[in-house]
């Protein structure tokens, strides 16, 4: 993957992009009033990061353009800061100043969700595998504008990281985080989800091990949730107990740590 700008390389943008190509290990090309589609093929890749005025744009391959936007966290996030029940807090028993890691980060909805519920004093970690994802997702928290204040100061304290999630808990010590989180890939799709659709060519497909399970049951303190649709087999599969939620297409599934 490389990264570049608009085709007004303004010198703000430009540092702003070779900042994070130095930061995702990625490559830096110059715009140089060229299409992407010519300047991915003469660099040789498929994936082109945009970097832009106050957010972030990924083209693949196919010409297929995905751009950062907080989508439905943006929402959700706006009901809980108005007291209103979120499914997911319920579920992960999230209170204010607990600590998140977001296996599967995405474009951070959820993490979104997570840090606004637990404000300044909690500490979000959004892990995602996939490196197109990461590095828009960590240009976009940290650049995106949602004119409403307390999103955009929520998005700047996620901490972005990239990498497997098997890998990365095997390297936290024993009940070193309050709430442990997986939305892995549906096994069966719900291919109606616009927010989703651009994303499926570039996440980790591979569902949720059972390994994986194990060592987040002996990183949390709290709870341990998994998001899937609402009859999958992958809640009893791997220990989960589902959480009633109406007619909904998707719920939770948890599993609680003991004191």
């Amino acid at each position: 993957m490389i990264i570049t700008t608009g085709e007004a390389e303004a010198p703000d943008i430009v540092e702003r992009a070779k900042r994070l190509a130095q930061e995702t290990g990625c490559r830096y090309v110059p715009r140089g009033g060229q299409s992407l589609r010519k300047l991915a093929r003469r660099m040789g890749e498929e994936d082109v990061l945009v970097v832009l005025h106050d957010h972030v744009r990924l083209s693949g391959p196919d010409g297929s353009v995905t751009e950062f936007h907080p989508s439905m966290g943006f929402v959700r996030l706006k009901r809980v800061l108005r007291g209103k029940p979120d499914p997911m807090l319920e579920a992960s028993r999230m209170e204010e100043g607990d600590s998140v890691l977001d296996c599967t980060a995405g474009l951070g909805a959820d993490a979104l969700v997570f840090s606004g519920k637990g404000g300044p004093n909690s500490r979000v970690v959004a892990l995602e595998s996939s490196l197109p994802l990461f590095a828009m997702l960590k240009e976009g928290l940290r650049t995106y504008k949602s004119q409403f204040e307390k999103s955009d100061e929520a998005m700047r304290r996620i901490i972005v990281k990239h990498g497997h999630h098997l890998e990365y808990l095997r390297s936290l010590p024993d009940r070193s985080v309050d709430i442990v989180y997986f939305d892995p890939m549906f096994r069966e799709p719900i291919t109606s989800s616009d927010s989703m659709n651009p994303l499926r060519l570039y996440a980790n497909g591979e569902p949720l091990d059972e390994e994986s399970v194990r060592q987040a049951v002996r990183v949390a303190r709290k709870t341990v949730v998994m998001k899937e649709t609402r009859y999958s087999g992958e809640f009893e599969r791997l220990g989960f107990t589902v959480m009633p939620r109406g007619q909904s297409k998707t719920t939770y599934g948890v599993i609680s740590i003991d004191s």
